[in-house]
């Protein structure tokens, strides 16, 4: 209603359908293949301690792994700073295309790695150096995939084209886990040791191609079009990455900080349970291979089952309820849900799964209709990748390294409750500040519609509204 020039019905975006849908399986099929990867090597990560640290203890084997794990979130701000302000200045589609390239490369070779028995201290090396080129590449990842998605999606159904993301994420990675659950059962450990790791790596190369094939045959989205008409053109062909990399730390801040917090609030509780949770089921509680893979597996087929359903809701009510609710749940549920996992029982930690599973898919649903609402178009990939990237690196994805020292460092088992507690409690201060956006256009866009039907609602709707509140 405020915008300017003012509101015609012409200015008004009609989404092209067969487009939107294309948009949305190729951005989602990256986020598959990058928690595919996720997946396996949370899956993976006793093998690879043996495999890649064979002279350590167990216990330094896994903290071995996991600062493997660790170290390609290190260079994500690098990638988020890279790939995001050239995804302003060049278009979406072309950087979203780049990442995809090099994830599938920094995959794939994981596994061709030699063992250390075959090469020494290299094989750990090229392990660090093949998980930093994912790490980079994937900083530009996320923050392009939300940005393509939210600015192809028509306003009222944003949250739940938004949460089709985060459903390709989970299925990844419920791919990746079943795949290693079922080889560790068909080959058994020393198979696994032997060769058995590298299959799930191998695959990886062939879905890398699918998706970028998408990805080449998508137009960029109707919002960066919009603003590059032949004077944005020339104006961002002198435009510097440092001078845009300021201005978001200077004019959008606050922005920043709301990410931030958010993505604290998803991203440990994402990370504790599919990179964690299987390690402290097998490492701290004693259960089996079999039965922690499955345990972690039915947390992931919760998420899956009701994240398109909470994305939807989520248009209908609000992303801060949804934000809400759940923080809380979590603040309350958390250190309880870890004392059921200890317990040696049956039922017990599966009702903890279930319960993480549900607060995770109210994390996951909302967050790619959220984060890009945060920015303007000018800078959206960008701002979003660095706040993004920041939160992800320094909490996220060192959440299992941080929370299995924790629990060696003082011998409780309930330590990880008390670090997702704390996560809750700052996603909850960010969703305090965040400012409602469902079914509202993204900052510095025209609304946004399914078809020519809705877009002349929308614009009686607002003409309505200027005739009843004259400026």
């Amino acid at each position: 209603m405020r915008r300017k020039p003012p509101l015609t019905q012409s200015s008004i975006t009609v989404v092209d359908q067969p487009m939107l849908k294309r948009a949305i399986s190729a951005a989602a099929l990256g986020n598959t293949m990058e928690w595919f990867d996720f997946g396996v090597y949370g899956y993976l990560a006793a093998t690879l301690g043996k495999v890649f640290y064979p002279s350590a203890s167990s216990s330094a084997q896994l903290l071995a792994t996991f600062a493997t794990f660790a170290a390609a979130f290190i260079v994500r701000p690098l990638g988020g700073l890279f790939f995001g302000p050239l995804g302003d200045k060049i278009g979406r589609q072309k950087v979203l295309a780049a990442t995809m390239i090099m994830m599938s490369i920094g995959t794939f070779a994981v596994g061709l790695i030699p063992s250390y028995g075959s090469i020494g201290i290299w094989a750990p090396i090229l392990l660090l150096v093949a998980r930093m080129v994912q790490g980079f590449s994937t900083g530009g990842e996320y923050g392009g995939a939300t940005t393509f998605i939210a600015e192809y999606s028509p306003d009222r159904r944003r949250g739940f084209l938004g949460s089709w993301l985060d459903f390709g994420t989970f299925i990844g990675y419920s791919l990746g886990s079943l795949m290693v659950t079922v080889l560790n059962a068909g080959l058994g450990e020393d198979t696994m040791i032997d060769w058995g790791w590298r299959i799930p790596f191998f695959i990886a190369g062939p879905m890398g191609l699918i998706g970028l094939y998408l990805r080449l045959k998508l137009e960029d989205t109707p919002a960066f079009r919009q603003q590059l008409d032949e004077h944005d053109k020339k104006v961002k062909q002198n435009e510097s990455s440092g001078h845009k990399i300021g201005e978001i730390f200077v004019k959008y801040w606050r922005g920043l900080l709301i990410c931030i917090g958010l993505v604290i609030l998803y991203n440990v509780t994402n990370y504790m349970i599919t990179a964690y949770l299987p390690t402290y089921f097998t490492d701290v509680v004693g259960r089996s291979q079999l039965t922690s893979d499955l345990l972690v597996l039915l947390s992931m087929l919760i998420v899956v089952a009701s994240i398109v359903f909470i994305g939807h809701l989520s248009d209908r009510f609000g992303r801060r309820p949804i934000f809400a609710a759940a923080a809380i749940a979590q603040i309350i549920l958390a250190v309880p849900a870890f004392w059921l996992l200890s317990m040696h029982s049956l039922w017990a930690p599966i009702i903890a799964c279930v319960v993480f599973g549900v607060i995770l898919a109210c994390f996951a649903a909302p967050t790619a209709s959220t984060l890009p609402a945060l920015f303007p178009t000018a800078v959206r990939y960008g701002a979003l990748s660095i706040g993004f990237n920041i939160a992800v690196s320094a909490f996220g994805g060192t959440t299992p390294l941080v929370t299995s020292a924790l629990v060696s460092g003082t011998g409780n088992n309930l330590m990880p409750g008390f670090y997702l507690v704390i996560s809750g409690v700052i996603g909850l201060i960010a969703v305090v500040f965040l400012r409602e956006t469902a079914t509202h256009p993204l900052e510095g866009s025209p609304p946004q519609v399914d078809d020519p039907e809705e877009a002349a609602e929308v614009y009686r709707d607002a003409k309505d509204y200027a005739d009843t509140h004259p400026v």
